[in-house]
């Protein structure tokens, strides 16, 4: 079931989206192959710090942050990823490693990268490590503006 804080914000921004059940899963990767999504719409949330401070980072699970580039269009001088202990607090009512990309609900500043651009589509985890959550991209950059980023 899915994370119900998540689903009520959706609901409560009225977006259009598809519920979809999968086997549980524990990679992006994984997910997207159970759930039958093609690896480049399904979104990953990646915690980050950068020069200390906790963001989201969101791509395709198909590819991988290349952190110099990060850096670069971060404007920071120091990239790293952050530890579960760091962020799972963050998240509240959602499994650990099973956090949406929805940056305003979890007062989480976030970026997207470009590579998540090249699709209608965007599929994400609903809270939980058996759900997705699936809608246009319009939509999802409608209701959450996040900063378009190279990495």
């Amino acid at each position: 079931m899915s994370c119900p804080i998540v689903k009520n914000y959706l609901d409560g921004h009225h977006v259009k989206y598809n519920t979809i059940k999968h086997s549980p899963a524990y990679t992006a990767q994984e997910v997207a192959q159970s759930a039958h999504i093609p690896g480049k719409e399904m979104a990953k949330c990646v915690m980050v710090k950068a020069d200390s401070k906790l963001v989201m980072v969101v791509l395709p699970a198909n590819t991988h942050i290349n952190f110099t580039a990060l850096e670069k269009s971060l404007g920071a001088k120091h990239v790293t990823l952050a530890s579960e202990y760091e962020f799972k607090n963050k998240f509240p009512d959602c499994d650990v490693g099973a956090m949406p990309p929805l940056g305003h609900l979890f007062s989480i500043d976030m970026f997207v990268t470009d590579d998540l651009m090249k699709d209608d589509k965007i599929a994400f985890n609903a809270g939980t490590h058996d759900e997705l959550f699936e809608m246009q991209l319009k939509d999802f950059m409608t209701l959450e503006s996040p900063t378009v980023i190279h990495c």
